[in-house]
């Protein structure tokens, strides 16, 4: 029999879809998939070769559990430069994945009963995280007309509990940026109620429009130091396989983090550590091509879904993510089939149109759905023409 926590905890529903996607393609159908929070662009060759040359080496030893000095400090070196926020290397840890990450963040600082407030629509793992910690999840809705942060809702959940807010720019599953404003007012917030804020930026170098990724610690020492920042290399370099990733925080957490984590993985995979070196270190001309990539992408997806009949797509600056609004076809049906939500919207795209999108309702956002544009743009053409098909079909 699980124990009571597993019994808690909902299963993801981002990886539930890819399951059911490669089952259909292992019994020969064609499915379009617009469902991965991955790049479909291959690692570049100078990480893959780093690591071939880590492996030659004999680097396959355990390391420090925070991770290579060499890489910790190249991490500081990248926040120094990229995010004008100042770490040494005894803040970083480096872990299997910012998955891994952000768990060792909500497990180092929660205590059962502390309250984490999460703005909505939110990753899918937040929620479950903040429980398996024994933590109390406060859900608060974000600016529906464009997901930015809500300072006032925020503002008013906030209690003698709450013991951080988990945020995510740019973000996943909106695609939202969020503003220099909200974030300096969010980190006031944390300062006054003496909080932290547990900053995801995993998508920080895939942000379009003109805007720009704003590292909520770099807004002032004080927020600096009530910060839990995560990272990681998967979607910047396309190393989502690799799972490595890694915090900055102030020294007692990453102490902490290092603690807990010295009990369960260890150190991230050594040779792995060292393509993340020159990740970091190396050239990042492939950062810009990919982010071109996505953004022309984005820019027809966003014309194409609101072209279509009764969907809402607003035009967001980040991340490969949109969330349309499909509630229009809540209590529509074609034939015996019907669609009462966002479960049955995707189930029912997958099986008449052979796309693969993700349930809003896994988000928090159960009037929408979230379409990746993390595939070719000639394969999102056609699973749009599908999807407009298969919506036609609705009465």
């Amino acid at each position: 029999m699980t124990s009571e926590r597993i019994k808690r905890i909902t299963p993801s529903a981002t990886i539930e879809m890819e399951g059911m996607v490669e089952e259909l393609r292992a019994a020969g159908v064609k499915i379009i998939s617009l469902n991965a929070g991955e790049p479909d662009f291959n690692t570049p060759d100078h990480i893959v070769k780093a690591c071939e040359k880590a492996i030659e080496e004999g680097k396959t030893r355990y390391t420090s559990v925070a991770g290579i000095k060499q890489l910790r400090e190249a991490i500081c070196k990248k926040l120094q430069r990229d995010n004008n926020v100042s770490y040494n290397s005894s803040q970083i840890v480096v872990s299997t994945g910012a998955k891994q990450a952000l768990d060792n963040a909500v497990m180092a600082i929660c205590n059962p009963g502390d309250e984490v407030i999460i703005p909505i629509p939110s990753w899918v793992s937040y929620v479950e995280m903040v429980k398996l910690a024994e933590g109390v999840p406060v859900l608060v809705d974000t600016n529906p007309e464009d997901f930015q942060l809500n300072l006032d809702a925020i503002e008013k959940a906030i209690t003698p509990k709450t013991r951080a807010v988990m945020i995510n720019t740019p973000n996943n599953p909106t695609g939202a940026v969020y503003t220099e404003e909200s974030l300096l007012a969010l980190g006031n917030l944390a300062v006054k109620h003496d909080f932290y804020v547990i900053s995801d930026e995993v998508y920080e170098k895939l942000v379009y429009n003109d805007k720009k990724h704003v590292c909520i610690a770099s807004l002032s020492e004080e927020i600096q130091k009530h910060t839990i920042l995560i990272n990681g290399l998967s979607k910047a370099y396309a190393m989502t396989g690799w799972r490595i990733g890694y915090s900055a925080s102030p020294l007692d957490i990453a102490r902490g983090i290092s603690s807990l984590q010295g009990h369960t993985t260890s150190n991230s995979t050594t040779f792995v550590q060292w393509a993340g070196l020159e990740a970091l270190s190396g050239s990042s001309d492939t950062i810009e091509f990919m982010r071109s990539k996505f953004d022309e992408r984005r820019r027809y997806l966003v014309e194409r879904l609101n072209a279509m009949p009764h969907i809402a797509c607003p035009n967001v600056d980040g991340a490969f993510y949109l969330m349309p609004n499909v509630s229009y076809y809540y209590g529509k049906r074609n034939g015996s089939r019907e669609i009462n939500s966002s479960v049955d919207f995707c189930s029912y795209l997958l099986e008449e149109a052979s796309v693969a999108v993700v349930p809003g309702s896994a988000f928090e956002a159960p009037n929408s759905v979230r379409i990746a544009y993390s595939n070719s743009l000639e394969s999102i053409k056609e699973g749009m023409d599908h999807m407009e098909k298969a919506l036609a079909k609705l009465i």
